[in-house]
């Protein structure tokens, strides 16, 4: 299995889509066994969900994602939990503890004016 959170000098940031990198952590047993972290490779609409499916991403971890991409890792089978914060590594461990549940958080528009992470 394969986690991906959205990061911002490993904290979980707000907007999936522009965040600096992804910290993937590739599990077995359910413990991580190897984590890395790869830039984001950039914000165009329906890229990145593809992109981490590439990757062999099983769940995605965010603060706030737009619904187009949380349509794309659905149409993916790719779990998604939005509404994180914190730590990156936290996010993981507590989702592997079955502690992180997804908060829907939605973010409806572009311009955002603070509206992802309600």
């Amino acid at each position: 299995m394969k986690i991906a959170v959205a990061s911002e000098q490993n904290m979980v940031t707000q907007h999936f889509g522009h965040c600096e990198s992804f910290v993937i952590y590739d599990v077995e047993s359910n413990k991580i066994v190897n984590t890395k972290t790869i830039p984001n490779p950039g914000h165009k609409p329906g890229f990145l969900p593809n992109y981490l499916n590439d990757l062999g991403v099983n769940v995605i971890i965010s603060g706030g994602m737009g619904g187009g991409a949380i349509e794309i890792f659905n149409e993916k089978n790719i779990e998604v939990i939005t509404g994180a914060a914190g730590k990156a590594d936290d996010a993981a461990d507590m989702y592997l503890k079955g502690e992180l549940k997804s908060t829907g958080s939605v973010c409806h528009e572009h311009a955002h004016h603070d509206t992802c992470g309600e």
